[in-house]
């Protein structure tokens, strides 16, 4: 699909990864609806894009938020044709620790936001493409799910969040699947070690030392990198039903 004057739905679009994409997609004429729960974040995203992005507040764990941003984009620009799922938490608990066992309480919040909020995005927005007219291609719509490598390579301290990131690889074919007699495309990118808000907050060192396990480059994950990579699936109609490991050549260690 041409992304120029596209309606994309960027969910998690005030920060990190989903903040590079609306700011990526936009640079190439796409018009932007950022969906995030950061109220000032988010805003703050919308406002430097020039008049191509609007900002509504939203909780992708509750599906009445999810279709009112998309009922918003739809009213504000006319259509919806794509969305990225980037809205996501990241929990470090072990099964058990001198803390105790793992909390049910923090399982049940990453799979709520990282999965479950993925589906609400997913079949919601695949609702809202169904009515698009087809391109030439017959394409009416494309979704790109944000899962990580931590799917595959779970470490100490993950289970909820590679649990939850597993889940959408997981519900990545099924759903390409499901909705190709409607012309809608679905991916996945699985990123590894980004240089997000996530990692800000670690110690140089810790940085560091994540960055030199990366075999090359050599260093973090910049967020354009992954904007161009939801730019080009975008764009390129033979990229459905897959996942794409964004990650160097990367493959985390136990711990």
């Amino acid at each position: 699909m041409q992304i120029e004057q596209m309606s994309i739905l960027i969910a998690g679009g005030g920060s990190g990864l989903g903040a590079a994409t609306a700011v990526h997609l936009c640079g190439l004429g796409a018009r932007v609806l950022i969906a995030d729960w950061q109220t000032e974040r988010g805003e703050a995203v919308a406002a430097q894009l020039d008049g191509q992005a609007r900002f509504v507040h939203t909780d992708v764990t509750d599906e009445a938020s999810v279709q009112q941003a998309i009922d918003g984009a739809i009213a504000t620009f006319g259509a919806l044709h794509s969305a990225v799922n980037c809205a996501g938490v990241g929990l470090a608990e072990r099964l058990l620790s001198k803390r105790g066992l793992h909390s049910q309480a923090g399982f049940l919040q990453t799979i709520q936001v990282n999965l479950v909020g993925s589906f609400h995005v997913l079949r919601l927005a695949a609702a809202a493409m169904a009515g698009n007219s087809p391109n030439t291609d017959g394409e009416r719509g494309v979704i790109v799910n944000t899962a990580s490598i931590a799917a595959f390579d779970g470490q100490m301290g993950q289970v909820a969040y590679a649990a939850s990131k597993g889940g959408v690889v997981g519900m990545t074919l099924p759903a390409a699947r499901d909705l190709a007699p409607h012309g809608i495309r679905v991916m996945t990118i699985a990123p590894g070690v980004f240089d997000t808000p996530l990692l800000a907050g670690l110690p140089d060192v810790a940085r560091t030392t994540l960055a030199q396990q990366t075999p090359f480059p050599p260093r973090l994950g910049r967020p354009n990198e992954f904007a161009a990579l939801v730019a080009h699936i975008i764009e390129n109609p033979m990229l459905n039903g897959a996942v794409i490991r964004l990650d160097g050549a990367l493959r985390m260690p136990p711990r």
